[in-house]
């Protein structure tokens, strides 16, 4: 069984939680919490130098970080991931578009509103300059969405879990979805999937310790 370590309300962390309910893979969760400090603890630091989460553990004891290597992994040989060139590469495109554009701005506007740790990071500034960026990607996504069911290729793909995973929670961030018709429509659609899970859901017998 994998291992999961993980923290629950995390968008990169539900994505991996996502994807392998989907394929039916069994995982179990160790919870990590960053904001209490014990991503930065000796245990884990030891398993992940970088101190982040969600990091995944196979059963041969290989680790793997990053929530997108995760979703490529997870997905080789599988419909998640379009077996066409270039429908891959708009795949690709997608996942680097999430952590460089989309992310930064719509899941960090979200952590900070909703973290109480984070509240002196609540400046009029700072809102307005996440906000911007949020609605830029927003409104990026927006244009293919009104035009086509998916983000790449033809199917439901790992890029659509990667950009949902913050999307469907962008109002706790201050964002307004109803302007995005084509946004909207399209996380019904994620949501409709069979095999769907929501980020509150965790594995049945599958643990929930910490560290």
């Amino acid at each position: 069984m994998h291992t999961l370590y993980s923290q629950q309300r995390s968008g990169n962390c539900y994505k991996p939680r996502l994807l392998m309910a989907l394929l039916e893979v069994p995982f179990r969760i160790v919870d990590v919490n960053a904001h209490d400090g014990s991503t930065r603890g000796p245990d884990f630091l030891r398993k992940n130098p970088n101190g982040k989460v969600p990091l995944l553990e196979f059963e041969d004891g290989r680790r793997l970080a990053e929530s997108n290597a995760m979703l490529l992994h997870l997905a080789e040989s599988t419909v998640y991931l379009p077996a066409d060139k270039f429908d891959r590469a708009k795949v690709y495109e997608w996942l680097f578009f999430e952590q460089y554009s989309h992310e930064t701005a719509i899941a960090v506007r979200r952590s900070i509103l909703t973290a109480p740790e984070r509240a002196v990071l609540r400046t009029p500034d700072r809102l307005a300059s996440l906000a911007d960026a949020g609605n830029r990607a927003l409104g990026i996504m927006e244009l293919r969405l009104s035009q086509s069911d998916w983000l790449a290729g033809g199917r439901y793909s790992v890029a659509d879990i990667a950009l949902y995973a913050y999307t469907h929670v962008a109002g706790e961030g201050g964002f307004d979805l109803s302007r995005y018709p084509g946004i909207e429509a399209w996380l019904r659609r994620v949501a409709a999937e069979p095999g769907h899970v929501t980020i509150d859901w965790r594995p049945e017998g599958g643990g929930a310790g910490g560290l």
